[in-house]
């Protein structure tokens, strides 16, 4: 996020950092990812790390109330440090504080913190195009993660998308002027330009989600995009495990292979083969979480920021390449 969090600052984050026995030291705000808050912290002791601030409100799983303490979050967190500790040293896994927890929540009950081992690296972007090379080693991982027995704190994933009545409530409130702030009216007009072709897309996922091949679950990372894949060297490291959860391994590979071989390296390496109708399911269903998401950001209140612009950005084009 480009934007601080208006209510948490750094006399917020040391107290809570006492709890993984951290002094004060350094705190310095890394505007990076989207969605959650990130900062580098060196103590006194000179130890580097990475903290991560979540606004549960933010959080599909963690509802609309923010309870003190995200169980879906939580379960993440525990299932990301134990892939780790069952030996898949490219999981970027939280350190689990003094009282054995890998998230504590603060003080105001709307936001939890985390905090990491500090990995240096270069990160990818959102949408960058990987070469052949990339891909493969990137599918190389995703392969030993499908592979591993899952860990007992892992979530579930159900495939139906959960912003689904937002969206609905908005395509149906179309006649009347969205006011939540300066990107409401033109996120009504946008849908309303394309709400037929939403609609269209929205069966489409309905009849995907009948059709496509419903195999074995698998641990599942849900967003190995470029963006959270930390290049060092020949080594590729996977970081955000917000979404990890049970599921089929097509949630994973739509985002990364394109070609038929990347999906024969990948059967290769996992003794299973991609079902092309899942793939299609996944893909769709990014692009429908994302309009539904900023759809309901931008008929809330909100302001215009940096962030919100970027949101705006992305909408837009989403919009208008699934309705093309």
């Amino acid at each position: 996020m480009h934007e601080l969090p208006e209510d948490v600052g750094e006399p917020d984050l040391w107290p809570a950092l006492a709890a993984w026995g951290l002094a004060p030291g350094r705190l310095t705000y890394a505007a990076v990812g989207f969605g959650d808050y990130h900062w580098q912290a060196v103590d006194v002791e000179g130890r580097h790390w990475f903290v991560t601030v979540a606004d549960l409100t933010a959080k599909a799983y963690c509802g609309p109330d923010a309870p003190a303490a995200c169980a879906g979050l939580e379960r993440a967190m525990d299932t990301a440090a134990a892939l780790r500790a069952s030996g898949l040293d490219f999981v970027v896994a939280p350190e689990p504080a003094a009282d054995g927890r890998t998230l504590h929540p603060l003080p105001d009950g709307r936001h939890a913190v985390s905090v990491f081992p500090f990995e240096a690296g270069t990160a990818g972007d959102f949408g960058e195009a990987l070469s052949a090379a990339e891909r493969g080693r990137v599918l190389d991982l995703l392969a030993a993660l499908h592979r591993t027995a899952p860990p007992a704190a892992i979530p579930a994933h159900r495939p139906e998308l959960p912003s689904r009545p937002g969206l609905d409530a908005a395509l149906g409130a179309l006649s009347r002027p969205w006011s939540g702030g300066p990107y409401a009216e033109p996120a009504r007009e946008l849908l309303a330009a394309h709400g037929a072709g939403l609609r269209r897309r929205l069966a489409e996922f309905d009849r995907l989600a009948v059709t496509a091949a419903g195999g074995a679950p698998m641990v599942t990372h849900g967003e190995p995009h470029p963006g959270n894949v930390l290049r060092r060297g020949e080594r590729r490291l996977l970081v955000d495990w917000d979404t990890v959860a049970l599921a089929v391994p097509e949630r994973d590979l739509w985002l990364v292979a394109e070609t038929a071989e990347d999906l024969a390296r990948y059967a290769d390496a996992a003794g299973r083969a991609a079902d092309p109708a899942a793939l299609a399911l996944y893909r769709l269903r990014w692009a429908l979480d994302d309009v539904a998401l900023s759809v309901a950001e931008f008929r809330g209140p909100h302001a215009g920021t940096r962030d919100t612009a970027v949101s705006w950005s992305a909408l837009s084009g989403t919009v208008e390449s699934l309705t093309a």
